[in-house]
């Protein structure tokens, strides 16, 4: 009997059934010849170089191939090598930055304030006019940034200076300016509860030259600064529309769709607008995935686009750093692709880390993963367990005494098992890639069972399927 293991289910306390989505473990859609999908590790970290930053990571941009990054409250740059250098302060009130750039200055909004680095010279810009800068983009030789009530350009001869008659705003209501996105060359300016996008229309010098495009509203807005990218040609968001609660939304020809499930959407909605308001979302697109980052307080949901339109159902996992079965955030934060690889900081420390698809852990420490099966039913009738078989790649790491893994099972989706332990009897470090993991003598089930599977990065293994030799006993 094979089991799908691509994601489980579990029971809450409300009477109501619930997804339980891979922990640290993504599902990936290829046909094997064992199965339509399976499930792999989640990439680890290796901490590149020596240096440590003044803080933890606030942002991070590509820029003319040079890894920049802001680490506390200092913008750097960052060698291949990890050598961190120093480029200016920034200013820190502990909230994230925002960065873009033109062809000759990087751009920097941070503390309510603006920045630029020309590759030789740091400068704040002192222009009364500006106001508080939340965010910043760059668009046909302007600056534009937003204060939350207005948006804000800079000269197109002086990215210095503010002409103060030059302010536009975002009235299809009135709710506060949130973030700007640029994308496909207009404005998105992503308001409370509106998205509206405005197009570079020229005018009189003293004018503000952007317009509203009239009929591309959306008419459901974002939570935050950071709670919105541009993602697979549309614009993805944590948000909602008047009188709705929160969900994840991607936007596009003046729609937006849902694409949270009921499970993303019932934990969203054990937060609070304002912690909501703190979440950060990041995208990396990778090896045929086209991953959707929401970064929450105490874990970080994933998306997968690409594999979601493959099985036409959304593919949710969950990454975390935790070694052990309680959810923490992820410590990777602002993947950006540079000098040939991911680069990601740390949210513990003033770390910089690269992404490597050979080990699981983060940053030397273990980190822990889990995933369940969907309820196993037979009509009622009940099941004698012979034996479970996880189809697996294991031997691909080396080097750690006699890694484990275990499996529990829930009569009720609720309550669980004691967990039941298998070693993947490594010898003398060296991995056994012919290794099978069988459990003997599973017990019983009278009408439903939820099977669960729990091991960390010291156990380095793909799984293929889950197979079960049952008994039907008629009863």
């Amino acid at each position: 009997m094979n089991i799908p293991i691509l994601n489980g289910v579990y029971t809450g306390e409300s009477a109501d059934y619930q997804t339980q989505y891979p922990i640290n473990m993504i599902p990936v859609v290829q046909n094997t010849g064992v199965s339509d999908a399976y499930l792999r590790p989640v990439e680890g970290i290796v901490r590149l170089g020596t240096d440590t930053g003044d803080g933890v990571s606030r942002g991070a941009i590509n820029w003319n191939g040079v890894h920049y990054r802001v680490l506390g409250s200092k913008l750097c740059s960052i060698t291949e090598l990890g050598v961190i250098t120093v480029l200016g302060d920034v200013g820190t009130n502990g909230e994230r930055v925002s960065m873009d750039y033109s062809f000759d200055r990087l751009a920097v909004a941070s503390n309510n304030s603006l920045f630029y680095w020309n590759g030789t010279t740091f400068v704040q810009v002192t222009d009364v006019d500006l106001g508080n800068a939340l965010d910043v983009v760059w668009i046909d030789g302007y600056f534009m940034t937003t204060d939350g009530e207005y948006l804000v350009v800079t000269d197109i001869d002086d990215p210095t200076s503010i002409t103060i008659t030059k302010y536009g705003s975002s009235e299809i209501d009135p709710d506060p300016i949130k973030a700007l996105l640029k994308h496909r060359n207009e404005i998105y300016a992503l308001n409370r509860y509106t998205i509206e996008i405005f197009d570079n229309v020229g005018g009189e010098v003293f004018d503000f030259p952007f317009q509203r495009v009239n009929g591309a509203q959306i008419q459901r807005g974002t939570m935050g600064t950071h709670t919105a990218v541009v993602y697979e040609e549309a614009i993805a968001f944590i948000g909602s529309g008047r009188n709705e609660a929160p969900g994840i939304y991607m936007a596009a020809n003046a729609q937006s769709t849902k694409i949270s499930t009921r499970e993303v959407d019932e934990i969203l909605n054990t937060f609070s607008e304002s912690e909501l308001s703190l979440a950060v979302m990041e995208t990396l697109n990778d090896k045929g995935h086209a991953f959707l980052w929401i970064r929450l307080p105490d874990r970080t949901f994933v998306y997968d686009h690409t594999a979601s339109k493959s099985m036409e159902e959304p593919v949710w996992f969950i990454m975390s750093s935790s070694a052990t079965t309680s959810l923490q955030t992820y410590r990777g934060i602002d993947a950006i692709w540079c000098y040939d690889s991911w680069q990601v900081g740390d949210t513990d420390s003033g770390n910089i880390g690269v992404l490597d698809s050979t080990i699981s852990s983060h940053y030397g420490d273990a980190v822990s993963w889990e995933f369940s099966t969907k309820i196993i039913y037979n009509n009622s009738k009940g099941v004698l367990f012979k034996s479970l078989e996880l189809v697996p790649l294991t031997g691909r790491i080396m080097g750690f005494d006699d890694p484990i893994i275990s499996t529990s099972y829930s009569l009720d989706g609720r309550t669980w098992s004691q967990d039941r332990i298998i070693t993947l009897d490594t010898t003398s470090g060296a991995g056994d890639r012919l290794k099978r993991i069988v459990w003997w003598r599973q017990g019983h089930m009278k009408s439903i069972r939820v099977q669960r599977f729990r091991g960390d990065s010291n156990s380095y293994l793909a799984v293929s399927r889950l197979e079960a030799d049952i008994e039907p006993l008629g009863v």
